[in-house]
């Protein structure tokens, strides 16, 4: 067998080329970080939610997403609503599932009478899949 070597073309010369990959990968990472703090710069209704290092839970699109600010005031899904409209949209997705997942955001100064109102709501109704929502980027 003959034994061959590779002969370089130029020794000593740069390459002329151009790595990309690093590039990519640095986007790729940064596209990620937008799509995921994206839908958390939309938030209409600004509140002053408790801290807890409590997991995150998965929303999906049957998710009711009610607020209460320290005032006591309600909203379903950033539209302001009264207790007993609450009530009927509650009714009505407990009709549609038993099952239906409902995450509750109070603001840190809310009257615990405010929150136990939603609560009570919900499980009169039957509806038991109830979480709380807390802000994590507060320590």
């Amino acid at each position: 067998m003959a034994m061959g070597k590779f002969e370089s073309a130029g020794q000593g010369e740069p390459l002329s080329e151009i790595n990309t990959t690093p590039l990519v990968d640095v986007m790729l990472v940064l596209l990620v970080i937008f799509i995921i703090t994206a839908p958390l710069m939309t938030r209409a209704i600004s509140l002053d939610l408790p801290k807890s290092e409590a997991p995150t839970v998965s929303s999906s699109k049957d998710t009711l997403n009610i607020s209460i600010n320290a005032r006591g005031d309600l909203f379903l899904d950033k539209k302001s609503i009264t207790p007993a409209d609450l009530r009927v949209t509650l009714e009505a997705a407990a009709a549609r599932s038993k099952q239906t997942p409902i995450h509750l955001r109070a603001e840190r100064d809310t009257r615990y009478e405010s929150v136990i109102e939603v609560m009570s709501i919900a499980n009169q109704l039957g509806l038991s899949q109830l979480a709380f929502v807390t802000d994590l980027s507060r320590k």
